[in-house]
C-alpha cells in the first residue's frame, strides 16, 4: 500500500463501547453518555483513535436499539442530543473520534414511517417498506425470520403482509425505494455535520433483499445500493466506515473494502469466530476450538486482502463471550493468556477493535439461575432446550460457554459495591469477580492486561509495519503455536505464540539468529535483533515457549534467515 495513500484509520484501533454496560453517571443502573464522557481520560490514556458505540439512537429497545424508531434522536435511557454532542466534543479534544451504530435494513416499527405507511397503500410512506398482497394465514412464501417464527407479519386493516427479517417489531426498509434511499442520506449527513467520525452499518448484506426470490443476504443490487450510499454520504467526509457482513466471502469483502473507497472502509466478517461450532448445528452446540484451521482461516484473510481491501481485527464484541473464556484461560493463566491472545491480534493487518473490558482481561461469568439473564436469546433457548428434554445443566453450560450476556456484565472499574459501574441496582448483575479484575488495580500495575493492551496500541502506531507488512504463517500445522512473519521494507517481525497451558518446543527463535545467554534465555542484542514485547516478565527461551507465551520480536533484512 502506498504510504502517500494511507488512513488515519488503518493504524488506529477502535474501542466498542456497549453503552447500557459502560458507565452509569445517574444511579438508574443503565450506562449512559455522561458515564461515557467521565471515562473519557480513561481511554485515552489506553491510546485508542475511536469509539464505537452499540446503538444509542431513540427506539423501544425490542433489540437492544437495533429497532430504531427515530434516527435523528437519541434514546433517554442514554441521554439526550445534547449529551452526544458534548461526547462528540469531549472526545475529539482528547483525539477520539466517535463512531455511530447505523441500522439501516429495518426500522422499529414506532418509527413515523412505519405508523404513517400502515394507514393505507396510498400513503406516502406506504412503500418505505416491503409488503405483500394476501390473505391472513396464508403467507406469501415459508420465509422464516432470524429471531424465529415466519419473517410476514399480517396487518389486517391492509390485508398485506409486511416483511421483517429479525423480529416482528422491525419491519424491513425498501431500498428499493430512491425515496427510503433519500431521507437514509440526508440522516447520514446530519450526523456527519454534528462531527461524529465514522458509522459502523449493521447487517448491511441484507438491504438488497428479493423475498419473492427468498434472497436476504447479497442481494442482486447490494453493491450498487452501497456504492450509492457511498457517494452519497461518506465519500463527502474523512470517515471510518465498517460493514457488519456475515455472509462476506473474500471476493465479496474485497468490494466492500476497495482501497478507492467506493464502498466502506472495511468489512467486519466472522468467519474465524464461527469455527468453534458444531457444523451444521446452532451456536450452543460447541466443539473445541480446531487450532490449525483457525490459523489457516486467518492467513486467507491476510493474504487475500493485501493491498486491494482491509478487515477488521477483532475476538470479542457484544454478541460474543469473552475470548480469555473462550480461547485462552480465564483461570490460573488468565493474565498470560489474555496478552497472547491480544499479541496475535494486534500483530496482523487490519483495523484491531478492543471491546470494554477485553483490555482489563475480564472474564465470562456462571450466574446461578436463569432469572440472572437478560438476554432475550438465552431465555428463549433455555426454555426451548428445556422443552425438548435436554439436562438443564447442560443448557446452563452453554449459556457459561456462548451467552451474549458474557460480553454485557458491567464494565468493571474497581472493587468497591457494583464496580464503580452504578450506584443503583445494575440492570444486569456485575461479574463477582471484580474484586480482582478491574480497571483502578491494573491501571497501578505495569505488569497488567491493561497496561500491556496500552503497549501494543502504541506499538502499532509507531510502526508502520503493522499496517503494511506482508504476512507469512510459520508452523501452519502445529497444533500448539501460533507464529508468523510481518516483513516491509527491510525490515521483519517474528509474532510467536503458545496457545496451549503447557510448555512446548519452539526453536523458532534460535532459527530467527535470536541470541541465548549461557542458561538459554533468549536476549536482544545490538545488530539488529530486539524484542518489541512480551507477556512474561522474565526472558523468553530460545527453545521452549511456556503457557500462552507470546512475544514479538524484530531485525533488520540483515542477518540469519528463517
Amino acid at each position: 500500500m502506498d504510504m502517500n495513500s494511507k488512513k488515519w484509520w488503518q493504524n488506529s484501533v477502535v474501542y466498542q463501547i456497549y453503552p447500557r454496560s459502560f458507565q452509569d453517571s445517574n444511579g438508574d443502573g443503565i450506562g449512559d453518555i455522561q458515564g461515557i464522557i467521565k471515562r473519557l481520560d480513561y481511554l485515552q490514556e489506553l491510546g485508542i483513535d475511536a469509539i464505537w458505540l452499540s446503538p444509542v439512537c431513540r427506539s423501544p429497545q425490542d433489540d437492544n436499539g437495533y429497532d430504531i424508531s427515530d434516527y435523528q434522536d437519541i434514546d433517554p435511557m442514554f441521554g439526550n442530543l445534547d449529551d452526544l454532542e458534548q461526547l462528540i466534543s469531549e472526545a475529539k479534544k482528547r483525539n477520539i473520534r466517535i463512531i455511530m451504530d447505523l441500522v439501516l435494513n429495518h426500522s422499529s416499527d414506532e418509527h413515523r414511517w412505519f405508523t404513517e405507511a400502515k394507514k393505507s397503500k396510498d400513503n406516502p410512506y406506504h412503500d418505505y417498506y416491503v409488503w405483500r398482497d394476501g390473505e391472513e394465514g396464508v403467507y406469501p412464501n415459508d420465509m422464516g425470520s432470524a429471531f424465529g417464527g415466519p419473517a410476514w407479519e399480517w396487518v389486517p386493516e391492509l390485508k398485506q403482509y409486511y416483511f421483517h427479517q429479525f423480529s416482528v417489531k422491525q419491519p424491513d426498509l425498501n431500498w428499493e425505494n430512491p425515496k427510503v434511499r433519500r431521507e437514509i442520506y440526508d440522516m447520514i449527513l446530519w450526523w456527519m455535520d454534528k462531527g461524529v467520525g465514522g458509522f459502523r452499518l449493521d447487517v448491511i448484506d441484507q438491504i438488497a433483499k428479493e423475498p419473492d426470490l427468498k434472497i436476504t443476504n447479497n442481494g442482486p443490487r447490494l453493491h450498487e445500493f452501497i456504492q450509492e450510499l457511498s457517494r452519497e454520504t461518506f465519500q463527502k467526509g474523512d470517515l471510518i466506515t465498517v460493514g457488519e457482513a456475515w455472509g462476506a466471502d473474500i471476493d465479496r469483502a474485497k468490494l466492500y473494502s476497495k482501497p478507492d473507497g467506493s464502498e466502506f472502509s472495511m468489512v467486519f466478517q466472522f468467519e474465524h469466530m464461527m469455527l468453534d461450532q458444531e457444523p451444521g448445528k446452532e451456536k450452543w452446540d460447541f466443539c473445541p476450538l480446531p487450532f490449525v484451521k483457525l490459523k489457516k482461516c486467518l492467513e486467507k484473510w491476510q493474504k487475500e486482502l493485501h493491498g486491494c481491501g482491509w478487515n477488521s481485527l477483532f475476538w470479542d464484541n457484544h454478541d460474543l463471550p469473552r475470548i480469555v473464556s473462550r480461547w485462552g484461560n480465564d483461570r490460573e493463566y488468565r493474565v498470560e493468556a489474555a496478552k497472547m491472545l491480544a499479541t496475535v491480534l494486534h500483530g496482523m493487518e487490519g483495523t484491531p477493535y478492543v471491546y470494554q473490558g477485553e483490555e482489563l482481561g475480564m472474564t465470562n461469568v456462571r450466574f446461578d439461575s436463569i432469572e440472572q439473564y437478560q438476554d432475550i436469546e438465552i431465555r428463549n433457548m433455555y426454555r426451548e432446550r428445556l422443552e425438548k428434554g435436554y439436562a438443564e445443566k447442560d443448557i446452563m453450560e452453554s449459556i457459561y460457554a456462548k451467552g451474549r450476556d458474557n460480553a454485557r456484565t458491567p464494565m468493571q472499574w474497581d472493587d468497591t459495591e457494583n464496580a464503580g459501574f452504578t450506584t443503583g441496582t445494575p440492570w444486569l448483575g456485575v461479574n463477582p469477580n471484580y474484586t480482582e479484575i478491574n480497571a483502578r488495580s491494573q491501571l497501578q500495575d505495569e505488569n497488567s492486561v491493561f497496561h500491556y493492551y496500552k503497549k501494543l496500541i502504541h506499538l502499532r502506531k509507531e510502526n508502520s509495519i503493522f499496517v503494511d507488512g506482508d504476512f507469512t504463517l510459520l508452523l501452519p500445522e502445529d497444533e500448539n503455536i501460533f507464529a508468523y512473519v510481518r516483513e516491509y521494507e527491510g525490515r521483519k517481525l517474528l509474532v510467536a505464540a503458545n496457545f496451549t497451558d503447557k510448555e512446548v518446543e519452539c526453536p523458532l527463535l534460535k532459527e530467527w539468529g535470536v541470541p541465548a545467554d549461557e542458561d538459554g534465555a533468549a536476549k536482544s542484542r545490538d545488530n539488529g535483533v530486539k524484542l518489541l514485547i512480551h507477556n512474561y516478565n522474565d526472558l523468553p527461551s530460545q527453545q521452549k515457549l511456556r503457557p500462552y507465551e507470546a512475544m514479538i520480536w524484530e531485525k533488520a533484512e540483515t542477518g540469519t534467515e528463517i
